[in-house]
């Protein structure tokens, strides 16, 4: 890659050896004039008003016209000795936040590289100082006769210069704006909302220039001779839009059948049948909103369910069994409950007369043993008489 300019960056105290190199490439097809008649080259030949003859570029230099015509001639060597540290330095005003430049401001773009090995480190030092703050430097430079203001910035591990115009050069937008005094409804602004929505985002490096491929081919079908088949494209009708509300829901019904999204017939043709009146159209516009975001949630609700169904479905199986189970378990506890009184009863009863048993046994042992201790008194004192 050949560097256009060569210089320095002057950061602070610290002088930094540059040279720049263009960003950016043109890809446009060019073409030249031809006199249709003919097919003649038209040629622009630089030629001297004085001699009336062509004149070499090396013959060529620059002067200024003041205001009669007069021509003052100014030379490179003027222009060198003018006492601007910007001559052949890009010297650094300031550090600020990018969201603080306009980007009409922006211009060209160029990637500084190091001029030699004893800028790499300086040239390191201020890229890293631009990552870390988040910042861009502003700085000016001399340029192709002019002095210009430029943008310093971090892309990748290279540094990159972007021209931008001065704040005097870039004009007031005043009388572009439409003159008309209208009122945009809350509706509208929805349906807006909704296409902007279904459009979605962009990976702007997937973009590319149909018309240069387009041209291309025609150009190649031109060279061999054979008539392209292309057929020109639809000229976009009048700008007049008869009924705002309308386009939009076209718009957006549009946008989702482009991308493949069903139902977007459907959704956009739900209010085509709706009151005139400002307030129908209001409400058939929000109905057709609700519709269309519902049904751009719907299949991703759909797929959830789809994954939630048979867990859905063995969970309700389980708790099926689990209150089964519980209910099993109730009817067993409560079954025992009841007829408890009813058991214990006749046990009760049982070990009553078990222990009526057991007194009156002792009752009749302790009878026996007395009328046996009687019984021997009676010998003892019939022994001791005789």
């Amino acid at each position: 890659m050949r560097s256009i300019w060569n210089g320095n960056i002057s950061f602070g105290l610290v002088s930094i050896p540059i040279k720049m190199y263009p960003a950016t490439e043109d890809h446009s097809i060019s073409f030249r004039q031809i006199h249709t008649r003919d097919g003649g080259r038209i040629r622009y030949r630089k030629v001297c008003e004085l001699e009336d003859k062509p004149i070499e570029s090396g013959e060529i230099g620059r002067a200024y016209e003041d205001a009669d015509g007069a021509l003052v001639p100014i030379t490179d060597e003027d222009l060198a000795a003018l006492p601007l540290p910007t001559t052949h330095t890009l010297e650094i005003e300031a550090f600020i936040s990018a969201s603080e430049i306009d980007p009409l401001q922006l211009g060209d773009a160029y990637y500084l590289g190091t001029s030699g090995a004893a800028g790499a480190k300086p040239y390191t030092l201020l890229r890293e100082a631009l990552k870390r703050s988040g910042k861009v430097a502003i700085a000016k430079y001399a340029h192709r006769g002019r002095e210009r203001l430029g943008m310093l910035r971090v892309v990748g591990d290279t540094i990159a210069l972007h021209r931008l115009l001065w704040p005097d050069e870039v004009r007031e937008p005043a009388g572009v704006a439409p003159k008309e005094k209208v009122t945009v409804k809350p509706a509208e602004l929805d349906l807006a909302d909704t296409l902007m929505e279904t459009l979605g985002e962009v990976d702007i490096s997937e973009l590319h220039d149909d018309y240069h491929e387009a041209l291309e081919e025609l150009v190649a079908a031109k060279m061999s001779g054979a008539t392209p088949a292309a057929e020109p494209g639809e000229r976009p009708s009048g700008a007049q839009v008869v009924d705002l509300m309308a386009a939009l829901k076209e718009s957006v019904r549009s946008a989702r059948q482009s991308r493949g999204e069903e139902g977007a017939g459907e959704a956009a043709a739900a209010g085509e049948a709706g009151d005139a009146s400002e307030g129908g159209a209001e409400e058939e516009a929000e109905a057709t909103v609700h519709e269309l975001r519902g049904r751009k949630k719907a299949p991703a609700k759909k797929a959830a369910a789809a994954k939630k169904a048979p867990a859905a479905v063995a969970e309700k199986k389980t708790a099926g069994a689990r209150r089964g189970g519980t209910k099993a378990a109730k009817a067993a506890e409560k079954e025992p409950a009841e007829k408890e009184p009813a058991e214990k009863e006749p046990a009760e009863k049982g070990a009553a007369k078990a222990a009526a048993k057991r007194a009156g046994g002792k009752k009749a042992a302790a009878k026996k043993s007395a009328a046996k201790k009687a019984t021997a008194k009676k010998q003892t004192g019939k022994r001791t008489a005789s």
